[in-house]
């Protein structure tokens, strides 16, 4: 709208059950941040940082994204961004934008896992325990059977899943990857934990921008207490290098009846 403010819409086809993505907020957000420093005549750069708060969850449908540039740096730079819908706040997120190695890393620690998925990987499709997955329409993601034992009606697997995504008509970018970092069931769903997961501060650090072909991502947690879990997203592509990693708080759903 030419003064730091924009308009965009949240489409169906990236919610689940009507509830916007997580993931592809983050993107949105991010988004919008870059292009208030382009606004601003700053050049183009790449997201390095989001952190979001998630003060409600939005609907699907038209929102408002509020920009102010924060810090203007030769390194990196910051704009604080925040979601609208019908006059309230969604989420409100810092961006932190500069430029990302593209080199290779001096030293990595990444856990091993096949560079596309096997025979045996269960794809996602329309359903899940939080409702109609409308993401699999955008992407193809493919779930490691043995890290997700809810789906067998198992209740005492740790948190811990393991998963392949790509987008279903291009190849990755830096906003696929901030995606991927929240693609993944809820890790509580392998305790028992099933439904809506909402998540409430979400933090994602932009490494490299993702090589061509399919994202490898191993999510886990560290503690489920009470009502809240914390989940750890790992997010490698084809060439072996990290491209993101997604640290959020989320709000899990107590056991379910005789488990």
């Amino acid at each position: 709208m030419g003064d730091g403010t924009f308009t965009g819409v949240l489409r169906h086809e990236w919610s689940i059950s009507g509830h916007p993505h997580g993931g592809l907020l983050l993107a949105l957000l991010a988004k919008a941040g870059l292009s208030a420093l382009v606004e601003s005549g700053e050049p183009p750069a790449d997201p390095l940082v989001v952190s979001a708060d998630f003060l409600r969850p939005p609907a699907v449908g038209p929102v408002l994204l509020r920009t102010e540039v924060r810090k203007v740096g030769r390194t990196t730079s910051t704009v604080s961004v925040g979601l609208e819908q019908r006059g309230r706040s969604c989420v409100e997120a810092r961006v932190t934008a500069g430029r990302l190695p593209m080199r290779r890393p001096e030293w990595l620690d990444l856990p091993a896992m096949p560079i596309e998925p096997p025979a045996g990987a269960i794809p996602v499709a329309g359903g899940s325990f939080e409702g109609v997955f409308n993401l699999s329409k955008g992407c193809d993601i493919r779930l490691d059977p043995a890290t997700v034992g809810y789906l067998t009606g198992r209740t005492t697997d740790p948190p811990r899943i393991r998963l392949w995504a790509r987008p279903r008509d291009s190849q990755p970018d830096t906003f696929f990857a901030l995606l991927a970092g929240d693609l993944n069931p809820p890790v509580v769903f392998n305790l028992g934990r099933r439904g809506w997961a909402p998540t409430v501060q979400m933090t994602a650090l932009v490494r490299t921008r993702p090589a061509p072909g399919w994202l490898r991502v191993v999510v886990d947690s560290r503690s489920v207490h009470e009502s809240w879990f914390d989940s750890d997203a790992t997010v490698i592509d084809a060439q072996g290098r990290l491209v993101c990693q997604t640290r959020q708080l989320g709000l899990a759903l107590a056991p379910a009846p005789g488990s």
